[in-house]
């Protein structure tokens, strides 16, 4: 990562300076870093005060160092890992939060001024910064002057450098200079293939290269032999392709092949002119637009919201969270607000809210009985309200665990209303019996309650205590898991375990009321907005047992799975046979990365990540026949073959970093996840000692049942002999978001940040029902064959 592998300096950045201001001075200057105020502010530096909370507020010198990328931030600790954190590089910046929107500063915000706080937050891991400034100018600055450097793309660093390189003079770069702009568009070449690369195209010897020299440069560089031939194959005379033969290209890759958009790519990725004027799309062209976003192996019409969302609610598969609070694990890891912002930013809508009587009245949210922390269910709410709609415009379920006294359910009652304002649903859409649930459409921008509600003939049992269930998926557990329980007498209520209700908060419960399960008989009885939870262990019984059953059970009413409770350290079960029986909401602790994570951030991928995914129409039917413990000949069944050809990698990065000497020896598994009889997985042989450019060349073939429910999982290992293999980056889509063609396959982390500039190369072919998709070349063969036949 950009600015990673810089030193930070001990206790002042002073002598880094020295060493480096020389070198970067220049091409700060080009590339007008230095015209902006913003940024020569930061560079000059910032005394602030890093907190933690109200008790811990620390001192701190902040600069951005003379790389342009690189802020240092003081630190008085002398460990390897406290010096490791004394920089970051602006491209790990995710976003900045103006104001005390932080957990830390909001417990603060009544005694400092708001505009003179900020905080930064970081992708993967990495804590969250905040920040006090002395006044509100210095944080203005520092909020625009970050927030400058995140809008800035490859492709903008790229040709505002060139352009400022033009504009100079002599427009020459010497070798300093190309390393800075190497390090700047995040590609890490070794010293000695930098350095050979640079005298290859030196032709002048003077040590600088002129700007036909460095498009000689950027083009050694790019130089892809595996695209190369694909351009060969396609271009008549090996040097340029017509607008004709790119048209041919674009019909093979299954895209728009019309002359308007073979056009509109030459103006956008050509850069020589004279290829641009005649329409011509030259190899470096065809190697610009072979890397841009364009040719993602996802497709690009799936990432707006393209599904049809004024469906009831029970057809769609919903981004759900379990235990939502939590940091980490389950018995001491701390509660806080952040995880829900995290995970609202990620598009989920179904977080989940564990209450508890807490001190002065307040209520609080934790994981009771362990020792985990504490946070306020009133902050809890305040952060909701604030992030609800920012990644997602679609209704957000909050799931109530409530173990709250009467007394504080009104105050949990009141906070909601409070703070949720008129986003907070507490009627029905409409006064006409309900048959099904609302659509995502007709909820959009609500916050609905999962819960207990208080039913006016069941309350009438002991009036005086107004006594029902409350929400507990411990409870609903409890009922579904219990065989031995007795089935409801008519007319007589559900024994179940009874506390008292706030009527103030059953109120608020509409269209998502938590009843335990009672099984599949008389579904068209039930009310389409009574909903159970299941423990994993249960909804995958349901699924084997009566998978049928479970499907339609799940096209009319709201399932919520959860995991088990003897996951102490928050791991995640498997959620694809959970959405292969129809449950909606398949609850996973996201703040545990992992395989089940990355299956989860594949299936909610698409359909703009709006954390709903219209389910199969095999699914949303009371009366579906489809069974996901026997797909063959029954709905959804469409055999499909999927092959994938994995040609080569990219700069894949080491594992081991501690070692100079360590490269990676990669291999990679295509996985598929799906209904039981299409889970397979395959890979590829391993490359030693080559992460910069592996190439394999192997075609990996997979036979599918119910696509329209499988995922495709890419995962990239670095092989080890002796011990288990280590995990260098993955990407997973839904296999009816994959493209066809030649792809790149931009790689994740472990945690689901990006792991750029690591991709694959590939060439996806699917053929369905055993007839191949024919290629532009085949079917103009086909046609002259039948022209010569008819003549």
């Amino acid at each position: 990562m950009l600015g990673s592998s810089g030193k930070a300096p001990a206790t002042s950045p002073g002598e880094h300076r020295s060493k480096v201001a020389e070198k970067t001075q220049d091409p700060i200057r080009r590339l007008g870093l230095l015209d902006n105020e913003d940024i020569h502010a930061m560079m000059q530096g910032s005394n602030m005060v890093k907190v933690r909370s109200a008790r811990w507020q620390k001192s701190r010198t902040l600069r951005l160092l003379e790389d342009g990328l690189t802020v240092w931030c003081e630190s008085t600790k002398s460990s390897h890992k406290a010096k490791a954190q004394q920089t970051f590089a602006v491209t790990e910046v995710e976003c900045v939060r103006e104001g005390c929107q932080s957990e830390a500063l909001r417990r603060i915000s009544g005694s400092v001024p708001e505009k003179h706080c900020f905080t930064v937050i970081f992708r993967g891991a990495r804590k969250s910064l905040d920040l006090l400034c002395s006044c509100e100018d210095e944080a203005q600055r520092w909020v625009r002057g970050l927030l400058w450097f995140y809008s800035l793309t490859l492709y903008t660093w790229i040709r505002s450098y060139l352009k400022r390189a033009d504009q100079n003079q002599d427009g020459k770069m010497t070798y300093d200079e190309v390393k800075w702009l190497l390090q700047m568009i995040n590609i890490d070449l070794s010293e000695h293939y930098a350095r050979s690369l640079f005298k290859r195209c030196d032709r002048s010897g003077d040590g600088r290269l002129d700007h036909i020299e460095i498009e000689e440069f950027c083009r050694e560089l790019l130089r892809r032999p595996e695209l190369d031939s694909v351009f060969r194959h396609y271009s008549s005379n090996g040097c340029v392709l017509s607008t004709a033969e790119l048209r041919d290209f674009l019909g093979d890759q299954g895209e728009d092949a019309s002359l308007r958009h073979a056009q509109d790519l030459i103006l956008t990725y050509e850069l020589n002119d004279w290829a641009q004027k005649n329409q011509f799309m030259t190899q470096n062209g065809f190697t610009m637009y072979m890397l841009s976003l364009e040719n993602d192996v996802f497709n690009p019409d799936h990432a707006r919201v393209y599904q049809d969302m004024s469906r009831p609610l029970a057809h769609y598969f919903i981004s759900s969270s379990h235990n939502t609070y939590l940091t980490k694990d389950q018995v001491t890891s701390a509660s806080s607000t952040e995880p829900y912002i995290r995970a609202l930013n990620q598009g989920c809508r179904c977080v989940e809210l564990d209450c508890w009587d807490g001190d002065k009245g307040e209520p609080v949210i934790y994981h009771g009985h362990t020792l985990t922390s504490k946070v306020p269910f009133k902050e809890v709410i305040e952060t909701i309200a604030q992030y609800a709609f920012k990644a997602s415009p679609y209704p957000l379920i909050l799931s109530l665990e409530n173990h709250c006294s009467v007394e504080q359910q009104a105050v949990m009652a009141k906070h909601l209303r409070t703070f949720l304002g008129s986003k907070l649903l507490t009627k029905p859409l409409s006064d006409q019996p309900l048959k099904d649930l609302p659509s995502p459409e007709e909820l959009k921008g609500r916050i609905l309650i999962k819960g207990k509600k208080h039913i006016p003939h069941l309350g009438q049992l002991g009036k005086t205590e107004s006594s029902v269930s409350f929400s507990s998926s411990f409870e609903d557990e409890f009922a579904c898991s219990n065989k031995n329980t007795p089935k409801k007498e008519p007319g007589k209520p559900s024994q179940v375990v009874c506390s008292k209700l706030s009527p103030e908060l059953s109120e608020l419960v509409v269209y998502c009321r938590s009843v335990a399960f009672s099984g599949f008989e008389n579904l068209s009885d039930k009310p389409p907005n009574e909903m159970s939870s299941f423990s994993e262990s249960d909804a995958l019984r349901l699924i084997k047992d009566s998978g049928k059953l479970f499907v339609r059970h799940n096209s009319r009413q709201l399932s919520r799975i959860y995991p088990s409770g003897q996951r102490l350290q928050s791991s995640n079960y498997d959620p694809q046979e959970m959405w292969n029986g129809g449950c909606q909401m398949v609850a996973l602790n996201f703040q545990t990365p992992g395989e089940q994570m990355d299956l989860n951030q594949g299936r909610f991928l698409s359909n703009g990540h709006c954390g709903y995914i219209l389910k199969p129409s095999f699914m949303c039917s009371p009366t579906s026949n489809f069974n996901p413990e026997n797909t063959g000949g029954g709905p959804g069944h469409t055999p499909t073959q999927l092959t994938i050809r994995v040609i080569s990698a990219q700069q894949l990065p080491k594992i081991n970093t501690e070692k100079a000497s360590s490269i990676v020896d990669p291999q990679v598994w295509v996985e598929i996840h799906g209904v039981a009889i299409d889970n397979s997985r395959n890979k590829t042989h391993r490359i030693d000692n080559n992460g910069f450019n592996p190439r394999w060349d192997c075609t990996l073939s997979f036979q599918l049942q119910v696509p329209e429910l499988a995922l495709v999982r890419f995962v990239v290992e670095d092989h080890d002999h002796t011990a288990k293999n280590d995990f260098v980056g993955q990407f997973t889509l839904p296999f009816m978001s994959l493209r066809t063609g030649y792809r790149h396959v931009r790689l994740l982390k472990a945690d689901g940040s990006s792991l750029s500039p690591a991709t694959l190369f590939i060439h996806v072919k699917v053929t369905r029902r055993g007839v191949p998709i024919k290629t532009v070349s085949e079917r103009m063969a086909m046609a002259k064959a039948m022209a010569k036949g008819k003549a």
